[in-house]
């Protein structure tokens, strides 16, 4: 079983909960960067701890939840490495796998109910990166990763 990093805004919290549950009796070791509570906090602390602990290799995958999942899918796809994709259906987070190699989950607490939600992470964890002719794209990325890296290094010496 995987390593699976957590974390979540006021919003998301009690589906977190619900996820932490289940992947914990599913045999993965969780990671929670909390919220632990439905008090109002902003959402890309937990986005950025979670994808943090993603990039350093601490958790294999990382999984988000706020209200839409938009807002922690832009912050986490700030940090080098991540890929974290918004996936509201099965079809989605398989096709984010398959094709993307993400390594972070966004959901959307106020738009998947629960049990929905579960079999969306449920598919997410199982579906593997196809590799060949997508294997180029996601190089890509990586590759723009890097620019923004150099760039904000070159903006520091500054």
């Amino acid at each position: 079983m995987a390593t699976i990093a957590l974390g979540a805004d006021h919003a998301g919290y009690s589906l977190k909960e619900k996820l932490k549950t289940w992947l914990a009796a599913d045999g993965h070791r969780v990671i929670d960067h909390g919220t632990h509570s439905t008090d109002s906090v902003d959402y890309p602390d937990y986005a950025a701890a979670v994808a943090e602990t993603v990039r350093a290799g601490e958790a294999e995958r990382g999984v988000l939840v706020c209200g839409s999942g938009i807002g922690m899918a832009m912050a986490a796809n700030k940090v080098p490495g991540v890929r974290a994709a918004v996936a509201a259906d099965p079809t989605v987070a398989r096709l984010s796998r398959q094709h993307n190699d993400a390594n972070v989950l966004a959901l959307g607490a106020r738009l998947t109910a629960p049990g929905h939600a579960l079999e969306v992470v449920q598919v997410w964890l199982a579906t593997p990166f196809e590799g060949g002719r997508h294997a180029r794209r996601v190089d890509k990325l990586a590759q723009l990763d890097a620019i923004r890296k150099e760039q904000a290094l070159d903006a520091a010496a500054r």
